[in-house]
């Protein structure tokens, strides 16, 4: 399935169009178009890079960058023409020979993409795919045992073992070699941690298929329990229910290499190989037009990446009928919301909430979007809509119990949010986050606070780099009078987050209480050019700033 997160990104799809300036040389659409191309500006990129490849066209470093770019974009048919002449000028080049291969797949010519992934050079993940992509071309000409032998040269290495063995059982499915089919399926099910979807869809499809629909029915509900919130084998467990016989997920050897590319291109995803990523995930996308799945890690990586309408554009290719379409919807609402068009996003939230009343996803989503809008009391009508769905909360809704207590703390509801963090941390008793807000919050008010040290006290054990909640338990120290142990403390946390405007004022008041007053105001002086959010707390500084601190900390408050 998709995984999740970081450095070097692929461009992205045409953010905001930008006409280039007049090129007056190779090299100055060349050093432009890598500017855009490191800004993700990939429309821009291309147009810099392709104008100045006219005027230097034997230039294979701009003809390289002229392809990656039309490759980002998605134009592949210049990309294609490209990476042909790339490939007449620099035969070895693994990226033009990948293309140039898969390009050989899609239209048929399965001898000249043998041929040209003969010539992928072996290294990275090359070794992997070149050994997935041959097998699968092999099938395209109806060579099912060379397709094994193909896949065979992958059993040196086990860490290729789950894809050796799920295109293994991919490829004798196909061919009708149903004993194979089903050792293969059980290996890659067997060498898959906490279930993979793609494996899942085919094996139970695969019994579906034989008449056996209680085996299948028994995968997707093992991968229904392993990620209880998915919604991605309801209507195969339906389908399973009724007796239908569904298609293979590989009905062909173009299919099949689209899968290679995406199995790929998802392990490189959860690596953080962001750019090696993007380009097999586009490769696959292009072979296998319609490929949901393709098209679902697109967005992430997008989205990751923060190229947010890019990854709504990718989302909203997965048709509605697919079983990853609410998963995407719910992600699209967020972007939405990412790109400040708030009320689109909780219009589609209700929209998705009213279609599925059996599913409280939706709103869990349109609260926490709410929460953080500041809008507190909507979020909390929100997340009670959702409980009143859930019923009685189980370990997961931990997170649902701590979102709805924190809206509740700050629209002053304290007794409500109180009981969910309780209730949260009855499910999930060690949770960092939970202790730290409940123990702080007690600490403000000057309640518990014993309780409430001991609380963020494990906190801080369970995220000792963490300066928000090392601020809690220097702030808890300040409120229980032990300021020398608060001033090691919160000076560790200003020095974690020194950005932020609660924590310097906090180190402010712990300095004034030991003396050391031009500190103190530093550090008050300090937060307000941080701008405070709430004006209260910036008014409060200022008067600490003018008359210093009253007498007693207990009497200080929050500041």
């Amino acid at each position: 399935a998709p995984a999740p997160p970081a450095p070097e990104p692929p461009p992205a799809a045409e953010p905001e169009v930008v006409e280039p300036a007049e090129i007056v040389s190779p090299l100055g659409g060349y050093l432009a178009g890598r500017l855009a191309r490191r800004e993700r500006d990939s429309g821009s990129a291309a147009r810099y890079f392709s104008r100045a490849l006219v005027d230097d066209p034997g230039n294979v470093d701009l003809l390289r960058q002229t392809f990656l770019a039309m490759h980002a974009q998605g134009r592949m048919t210049e990309a294609v023409l490209l990476g042909r002449r790339l490939a007449d000028l620099k035969p070895n080049d693994s990226v033009a020979t990948l293309v140039l291969a898969t390009e050989s797949i899609r239209t048929g010519d399965y001898d000249d993409a043998q041929a040209r992934l003969e010539s992928l050079p072996k290294q990275g993940y090359n070794t992997l795919l070149g050994p997935l992509l041959s097998a699968w071309a092999a099938v395209g000409q109806g060579a099912f045992e060379a397709a094994r032998e193909a896949l065979s040269g992958l059993r040196d290495n086990d860490s290729f073992a789950p894809f050796r063995a799920f295109h293994e059982a991919l490829i004798a499915d196909l061919a009708g070699d149903e004993e194979a089919a089903e050792r293969a399926y059980d290996e890659a099910a067997a060498r898959q941690q906490s279930g993979n979807y793609r494996v899942a869809a085919a094996f139970g499809a695969f019994h579906e298929r034989g008449g056996r629909p209680d085996d299948a029915i028994a995968i997707y509900e093992e991968y229904q329990i392993a990620h209880p919130d998915s919604d991605w084998f309801d209507a195969a467990l339906a389908r399973a229910e009724a007796g239908a016989r569904p298609d293979r997920i590989v009905r062909n050897a173009r299919e099949g290499a689209a899968e290679a590319l995406f199995g790929v291109a998802s392990a490189l995803y959860g690596e953080s190989a962001f750019e090696a990523a993007f380009l097999y995930a586009r490769q696959a996308t292009h072979l296998r037009p319609g490929f949901d799945a393709g098209n679902m890690l697109l967005g992430e990586i997008h989205e990751t990446l923060e190229q947010t309408e890019a990854a709504i554009e990718a989302y909203r290719e997965i048709p509605r009928g697919s079983p990853l379409s609410w998963t995407t919807r719910l992600k699209i609402a967020n972007g939405l919301d990412d790109l400040d068009r708030t009320d689109e996003a909780v219009a589609e939230l209700r929209k998705l909430a009213a279609e599925r009343r059996d599913r409280p996803d939706a709103l869990v989503v349109l609260g926490n979007l709410l929460r953080a809008k500041k809008r507190w009391h909507e979020s909390v009508a929100a997340y009670d809509e959702a409980f009143a769905r859930i019923g009685d909360p189980d370990r997961r809704h931990w997170r649902p119990l701590y979102a709805r207590g924190v809206a509740l703390e700050r629209s002053r509801q304290w007794q409500r949010a109180e009981a969910d963090f309780l209730a949260a941390l009855k499910l999930e008793p060690d949770q960092p986050f939970v202790l730290n807000y409940l123990g702080y919050s007690w600490v403000d008010q000057g309640m518990n606070l014993e309780r409430a040290l001991e609380m963020i006290q494990r906190a801080v054990d369970l995220r000792p780099n963490d300066g928000y909640i090392i601020d809690s338990l220097g702030w808890a120290y300040y409120r229980l009078g032990n300021f020398e142990d608060s001033v090691i403390h919160l000076e560790r946390a200003a020095e974690l987050r020194p950005e932020d405007p609660t924590i310097n004022d906090h180190l402010g008041d712990v300095y004034w209480r030991v003396g050391r007053r031009v500190e103190a105001r530093f550090q008050w002086r300090r937060a307000l050019t941080l701008e405070p959010e709430e004006e209260e707390i910036a008014a409060a500084i200022k008067d600490k700033l003018e008359h210093g601190l009253l007498p007693s900390p207990v009497a200080d408050g929050a500041s």
